[in-house]
């Protein structure tokens, strides 16, 4: 049995089952002031804790609940405006499959401003909607002034010949089966290069425009792209015709005077057209090999190699070319894991490493080999003036030479994609003798029949 107890209005408080309110009262949101962390108000002249407190609570209660009720109905009177349209059109691109357009569940709204690449939308009357913050970093443009114009004229374009792109294009009255423009190289005023490409969106296949994205993107990253390849061309063109033009003289020198000269003399002749040949043959190499580690295609064969053996035929070729057997010291600290790599690969990574310490460096070349946690590691320092601690981020980029001793510059860079083909890596430091150091770890791994 549940007792009650009822006292009189103000002095106390009333035990028991909750006595509901009336049929609107449990509709009662909870009032916008204390929603916002405001307490609530008692009226003017109610007793707190009365019944009639009760009643003009609830009152108030109902007033305030309108009152946010009408607030939250009148913030999208906006909605016509452009900023309205622009999160209405960009969530409905940018969401997810499985989400909403709110950022919960699956999927997410995508604010224009985070874009990479200037985004410029416009609406089926030609009137710019949507101008990110790229575009307008990339056009100058501020905009508050290009939101509503019309897009021809908040986005000026014109081709490299000096014709407006929009005449040309022509995205509201041209063809309906258009789909968009292919990104192309145009003009923004002032002359400033930009590449552009647009989209239509249409309501079905071959209806109006509802829709014309178009997407600016800087043209810095293809300049950079673009002048790699010219120096890549300009450095084969001057590596090849250095020997091309050795072997053809002295091949057309024996052809003409082959009597005058003595055996020893052609002999000379013929080992400087071999040397020269196999310097060529060597770049083509390094070409194919830049080729094949851009495009991921660098194949590795695995099989047993012992890098100390490896280590040791390379200095004695050093040697047998008049480098001084004392110039080198090769330390290798035994027992060493089993090394499955590309014999080919292995060679050509101490080629290089070698013969720029020789080239490059000074005093003693010192090739340490010795087990590591993840394989085996090499290191090759010498006691010249080192790199520079400003150019140690480069060393391994295409054409960084480190003196005006010649070269072509893409050693080091093949190097670097040989060994993370094997999936190892490399660094260049400061060696013990002040010199360059490079020491690269190859990991255990399997052969190739076992991981084909």
């Amino acid at each position: 049995m549940t007792v009650g107890t009822n006292s009189s209005p103000g002095t106390g408080t009333t035990a028991g089952p909750p006595v509901p309110a009336g049929p609107g009262a449990a509709q009662v949101p909870p009032r916008a002031d204390a929603l916002a962390g405001v307490p609530p108000q008692a009226p003017a002249g109610a007793r707190p804790g009365g019944p009639a407190d009760a009643v003009t609570g609830a009152r108030a209660e109902a007033e305030a609940a309108g009152r946010a009720a009408r607030a939250r109905r009148s913030v999208p009177s906006q909605a016509g405006s452009p900023a309205a349209a622009v999160r209405g059109t960009v969530r409905a691109v940018g969401t997810f499959p499985g989400g909403d357009d709110t950022g919960e569940g699956l999927g997410f709204g995508i604010d224009p401003d985070c874009l990479p690449d200037g985004l410029v939308v416009a609406d089926h009357t030609g009137r710019v909607i949507c101008f990110n913050r790229a575009a307008a970093r990339m056009t100058a443009t501020d905009p508050a002034q290009a939101l509503g114009a019309r897009i021809d004229r908040a986005l000026p374009l014109e081709d490299l010949e000096g014709r407006r792109w929009w005449a040309l294009t022509d995205p509201y009255g041209g063809l309906a089966t258009r789909r968009g423009q292919p990104e192309r190289n145009l003009l923004l005023p002032g002359g400033r290069e930009v590449l552009v490409s647009a989209s239509y969106v249409r309501t079905h296949p071959t209806g109006p425009l509802r829709r014309l994205v178009v997407t600016l993107r800087g043209t810095e990253a293809r300049r950079r792209t673009e002048r790699s390849h010219a120096e890549l061309i300009a450095t084969v063109a001057h590596e090849l015709r250095s020997p091309l033009t050795s072997v053809k003289g002295f091949t057309a020198t024996l052809l003409a005077k082959w009597e005058r000269f003595t055996d020893d003399q052609k002999r000379l002749m013929l080992e400087t057209v071999d040397a020269d040949a196999n310097r060529v043959t060597r770049l083509i190499a390094e070409l194919l090999d830049i080729s094949r580690i851009d495009s991921g295609r660098l194949e590795v064969r695995r099989q047993p190699v012992d890098i100390a053996t490896a280590v040791g035929r390379h200095v004695q070729a050093l040697t047998a070319n008049g480098q001084a057997p004392e110039r080198f010291l090769v330390s290798v600290s035994r027992p060493l894991p089993d090394l499955w790599a590309d014999p080919d690969k292995i060679d050509q990574i101490l080629g290089n490493l070698l013969e720029n310490a020789v080239r490059h460096g000074e005093g003693t070349v010192t090739i340490g080999v010795s087990p590591h946690e993840k394989g085996t590691a090499v290191t090759v320092s010498d006691e010249g003036p080192g790199i520079p601690e400003e150019s140690m981020g480069r060393v391994f980029t295409r054409f960084w030479r480190g003196s005006k001793r010649g070269g072509t510059g893409l050693g080091l860079y093949i190097v670097k994609g040989i060994v993370e083909a094997h999936g190892g890596t490399i660094t260049v430091g400061r060696g013990p003798g002040g010199g360059a150091e490079f020491r690269f770890i190859l990991p255990v791994s399997a052969p190739a029949y076992l991981t084909q």
